[in-house]
This record gives structure tokens, C-alpha cells and sequence, in this order.
């Protein structure tokens, strides 16, 4: 498994809508494994393929399965979920939507508050190209729909209600 760089705006790559996986061959295998250990080392809970140079549909989610402990953040022990999924798109989602702050490892230094609906369903396949239907709320509806955004060519940026640098923000309360 090898560390991929993981690229920034302005990046076209990041703009563009990924190509449909048809292939599930080594090649696919490989990238999923290095995404997952380029998602690890950044540290991040999500990674497209966009972020990593390749326009395809690959995302990568990795988050503490008991995501409204905060105590698990910080616990070497807590368990993850680790998901790998090839062309998701989001079938379902709420009507209900909720503000958050979100940040992203293509978009260094900034973070921004972004509407996310609160439930989706996301279908998919999995590695070996076998159907997955996954029914997501909360902070975990909001990592798939960040990822998913990125395969088709949208960042946090774009749909933000609000974008700052947290230095800027510690500074101001100073």
C-alpha cells in the first residue's frame, strides 16, 4: 500500500465528475487500499478518488461507530467503521436538513458551515462490485454526502453559507 498525495484546489481534477467504475480489477483493489491508508495518514473520515489524483467513483469513509460520543474522539480504542464503496449515489434523502462545520483535506486551512441533510440513503457496490444500500443519519449522512459531492466535481466551498480560516476565528476571540 503506498501514501498518494493528496491534491488541493485549484487542482481541475477536483472539478470534474468522476468516471463509473467498471473494472473490478487489481488495479481497483489497489487504489481502495491506498486511499484508505492516504485517508489514515492525513488524518481524515473520508476520501474520494478525485482527492487523490484518479477521476473515478471510489470513496473511502472511516468514523467511530458511536459518532454522539465526543470521548470517543480522543480513545485509541474506540471501534471505526471503515467503508469502501464504488459508484455511490445518493437515492433518498430528508427533507430536514442541518447546518455543521466541515473542512476538507483538498482544501487546506478553511472551514466552512454547510446545510446537509440529515438522513440519506446511499447505494453502492463494495470492493468486488456486489450492491450495498446504506441508510446514514447525522454526522455520518454528512461524510458520505462531503464525498460524494467531491465525485461530482462540488466542494464544501461552493455550497458553504459561511467559509473561514480557524486561526482567523481564534484570533478574532483574542
Amino acid at each position: 500500500m503506498t501514501i498518494r498525495e493528496v491534491v488541493s484546489v485549484p487542482n481541475p481534477v477536483l472539478r470534474k465528475k468522476a468516471k463509473q467504475v467498471k473494472n473490478f480489477d487489481d488495479n481497483l483493489q489497489t487504489l481502495i487500499d491506498d486511499m484508505v491508508e492516504t485517508m489514515r495518514k492525513a488524518p481524515g473520515v473520508g476520501l474520494a478518488a478525485p482527492q487523490v489524483g484518479v477521476s473515478e467513483r471510489v470513496i473511502v469513509v472511516e468514523y467511530f461507530e458511536n459518532e454522539e460520543d465526543e470521548n470517543l474522539e480522543n480513545s485509541d480504542l474506540a471501534p471505526k467503521k471503515l467503508y469502501t464503496l464504488v459508484n455511490p449515489e445518493i437515492s433518498r434523502k430528508s427533507v430536514d436538513v442541518i447546518e455543521g462545520v466541515e473542512g476538507c483535506l483538498s482544501v487546506p486551512g478553511y472551514q466552512g458551515e454547510v446545510d446537509r441533510h440529515v438522513m440519506v440513503t446511499v447505494k453502492a457496490q463494495n470492493r468486488h462490485g456486489q450492491p450495498v444500500t446504506l441508510k446514514l443519519k447525522n454526522w455520518t449522512a454528512r461524510i458520505f454526502q462531503h464525498e460524494i459531492d467531491h465525485l461530482n466535481g462540488i466542494l464544501f466551498t461552493d455550497i458553504a453559507t459561511s467559509i473561514w480560516k480557524p486561526e482567523e476565528q481564534i484570533e478574532d476571540n483574542v
